[in-house]
């Protein structure tokens, strides 16, 4: 299912939804350019929540099976962002394979900058900022910046603004 709000502005973006049972639901008001939607499994869901803007060159992947990629209300990602539920790729150890796919949920009010990258299983609270060319490995509570690679909190009890006052 494929379910666009009127008011929202998509362009220049390349949208692969493959398998069964799968959902994009883009709310109002979400501005998405030149980037990329992957849904690949079955029941898998992606969610842009209403008011939130997605940059130039950006990556969201929702893959395998009974995955869900939800991004909250009012957040903002620089360019070159990648989110990723899943390795891409079977790693077996022992005859079993050891890396599945785990769901990832962004919260309202999130600042994703320029080349962030966030893997699988990964939580951020509202509120948040995550640096630039941060990638995210583990969850970052509300009110935090976390920045590096493997990113770590940094600063606590923050919140940001997208105009900048002089």
């Amino acid at each position: 299912m494929l379910s666009i709000a009127k008011s929202s502005r998509i362009r220049q973006c390349q949208i692969s939804i493959k398998g069964f049972g799968n959902q994009l639901i883009i709310d109002d008001n979400v501005n998405i350019r030149r980037s990329h939607l992957e849904i690949d499994g079955n029941n898998c869901l992606i969610h842009v929540k209403k008011n939130s803007i997605i940059g130039h060159n950006c990556y969201l992947s929702a893959r395998e099976k009974n995955i869900k990629l939800v991004v909250g209300e009012n957040c903002m990602f620089s360019r070159n962002v990648k989110i990723m539920t899943s390795d891409g790729h079977n790693i077996i150890k022992e005859d079993k394979r050891i890396n599945f796919a785990k769901s990832i949920q962004i919260g309202s009010h999130v600042w994703l900058a320029d080349s962030v990258t966030l893997l699988k299983g990964v939580k951020v609270g509202d509120n948040s900022i995550v640096g630039i060319n941060s990638t995210l490995t583990k969850n970052s509570p509300s009110g935090s910046i976390t920045a590096g690679n493997p990113a770590k909190i940094v600063q606590k009890d923050v919140t940001w603004q997208h105009e900048i006052d002089y």
